[in-house]
C-alpha cells in the first residue's frame, strides 16, 4: 500500500516510524514532513496542511491508499470529506465529527445532553458577560478559547484577577483569532490529569494504553502552558479499573453520541481526563493523535498499525484486539529558548547521530535542512523517546538521550513522569 501521513512534526515522526514497520507499507510520504521523517519516508514539502484540495490532488497523482491525518486543523478543514470523494480511504473524523475538537462549546454541550462527566460550566459571547460570571463564582477556575487554539487557549486562573485578564486576552486583544469569538469557563477540577487515546470506527471503539503528558513549561509544572513538554505510558494513575470505567462511561457513550447527532466519528479520539475524587471527568476531546503521547504510546504498540487504522477506515474494528509491550515509555521535548513565547530559529543541532547510535528513539518536532546540516524550526525541536522495564528505567535513558543533543539556547524539563514516580 501508498500511505501518506499529513503533518511534520514529533507525532507525525511517530506515526511514520510505527507505520514504516508495517509489511503493508510498501511507500510511506509524508506532507510536509521534516528532516527526520524524510530518512524513513518520502517528503512532499511544497504543499501546506491547510490546502486540502492540494492535498487531494497529491494523493491521487501519488497513488495513495491510506491517508492517516495528524494535525487537527485539515481535519476540522474537510480533509477526511474530500479524501472520501475521491474514494481515498482515510485515518481521521470527517469535518462534521472533527468539531469535537473544533469547538468547545459543542464539546461541552454533547456531554451535557448525553451525560458524560465534565466539568460545570457555561458559554460566552461578551466579555463583559464572562467577567460577571467569573466574579460570582470565584477562583480557581478554568477560561478556555472555544475554537482552535494549538493547545494554548487554555488558562487554569488561581485568582478571578488572572481569569478576567484571560478573557480579556482571549475576547479582547483576539490572541487566538477568530478562536476567540466566545469562550468556555469552567469550573476548576482538583485531581491528576491523564490521556486515554483510543481507536474507533464510528461503532466499536478502543483505548489505547494511557498516558500522561506534562504541559507547564518549567520542572515542577511551573510557567506557561505549552503544547506539550513530555509523556509517559503507561500512566499509573489509571488503574485497570479506571480504564474500563473510562471506555464504558467517556468513550463508548461519546462515539454512540456522535454517531446519534449524524456526526459518525472514526480515527483516533483523545479524551484528556481529570482523575478527581468521583472518577474520570473530560477536560477536553481532541480529534486526533495527542502531541506528545504519540510518542510513547506507538512505540509499546505490538499490532501493525496499518491494520488497526484500516479497519477503523472500512468500519470492522471489531475484528481488532490491540496488544502492548510489558514496557514503560517516555519521552523528553527538547525546546528553543523563549519557548512558548517567540524564539529564534535556525540554530545548529548536533549530536542526532551520537543519540540515534546510542539507541534513543529521536522524533524530529520542530527542524529543518539548511546548508546540509538540522537546524531548529520550532518551539519544540526534539522529542527524545525512550523505552525500558518500568518507567523510572525508561526516563533515565531518555534522560540520557537529551544529553547528547546541543543547540544554542536548547533546554527541557528534567522531572518527566515525576507522578509516576512518587506512587513507586
Amino acid at each position: 500500500m501508498n500511505i501518506l501521513v499529513v503533518g511534520g512534526g514529533g507525532r507525525e515522526h511517530a506515526l511514520c516510524y510505527k507505520l514504516a514497520q508495517s509489511e503493508k507499507c510498501e511507500k510511506l510520504f509524508c506532507l510536509p514532513g521534516n528532516p527526520g521523517i524524510a530518512e524513513i519516508a518520502e517528503c512532499v514539502e511544497n504543499i501546506s496542511v491547510e490546502d486540502i484540495d492540494g492535498i487531494v490532488k497529491k494523493a491521487k497523482e501519488l497513488a495513495i491508499d491510506l491517508v492517516v491525518v495528524g494535525p487537527e486543523v485539515p481535519l476540522t478543514l474537510g480533509l477526511a470529506d474530500a479524501l472520501e470523494k475521491e474514494n481515498i480511504k482515510v485515518f481521521g473524523p470527517k469535518k462534521n465529527a472533527a468539531i469535537l475538537e473544533g469547538s468547545k462549546s459543542f464539546s461541552k454541550n454533547l456531554m451535557k445532553k448525553y451525560n458524560i462527566p465534565t466539568a460545570k460550566y457555561e458559554v460566552f459571547t461578551d466579555a463583559t458577560a464572562a467577567k460577571d460570571y467569573i466574579k460570582k463564582e470565584g477562583a480557581p477556575i478554568v477560561v478556555k478559547a472555544d475554537g482552535l487554539a494549538a493547545g494554548k487557549g487554555v488558562t487554569v486562573a488561581a485568582t478571578v484577577e488572572d481569569a478576567i485578564q484571560a478573557v480579556d486576552a482571549i475576547m479582547v486583544d483576539e490572541t487566538f483569532g477568530s478562536a476567540g469569538a466566545s469562550v468556555v469557563i469552567e469550573e476548576f477540577m482538583e485531581g491528576e490529569e491523564a490521556s486515554l487515546l483510543a481507536f474507533t470506527d464510528g461503532e466499536t471503539i478502543i483505548p489505547m494504553i494511557p498516558s500522561q503528558d506534562h504541559k507547564r513549561v518549567f520542572d515542577g509544572d511551573k510557567g506557561a502552558n505549552t503544547g506539550g513538554m513530555g509523556s509517559y505510558a503507561p500512566a499509573p494513575v489509571m488503574t485497570e479499573k479506571l480504564i474500563a470505567e473510562a471506555t464504558e462511561k467517556i468513550l463508548k457513550p461519546t462515539v454512540a453520541a456522535m454517531k446519534k447527532e449524524g456526526r459518525k466519528y472514526q480515527g483516533c479520539l483523545y479524551a484528556g481526563l481529570m482523575i478527581t475524587s468521583e472518577g474520570a471527568k473530560v477536560v477536553e476531546f481532541n480529534a486526533r493523535f495527542g502531541d506528545p503521547e504519540t510518542q510513547v504510546v506507538l512505540p509499546l504498540l505490538e499490532n501493525d498499525l496499518v491494520e488497526v487504522m484500516l479497519a477503523c477506515a472500512q468500519g470492522n474494528l471489531k475484528n481488532i484486539s490491540l496488544s502492548w509491550k510489558k514496557e514503560a515509555a517516555v519521552c523528553f521535548v527538547v525546546a528553543s529558548k523563549g519557548y512558548p513565547g517567540s524564539y529564534e530559529k535556525g540554530k545548529v543541532i548536533e549530536g542526532l547521530d551520537s543519540a540515534k547510535n546510542a539507541g534513543h528513539l529521536v522524533f524530529h518536532a520542530g527542524t529543518k535542512s539548511k546548508d546540509g546540516k538540522i537546524v531548529t524550526a520550532g518551539g519544540r525541536v526534539l522529542n527524545i523517546v525512550d523505552m525500558g522495564k518500568n518507567i523510572r528505567e525508561a526516563r533515565d535513558k531518555a534522560y540520557d538521550g537529551v544529553a547528547l543533543v546541543k543547540f544554542d539556547g536548547a533546554f527541557s524539563r528534567k522531572d518527566i513522569a515525576h507522578r509516576a514516580l512518587e506512587r513507586e
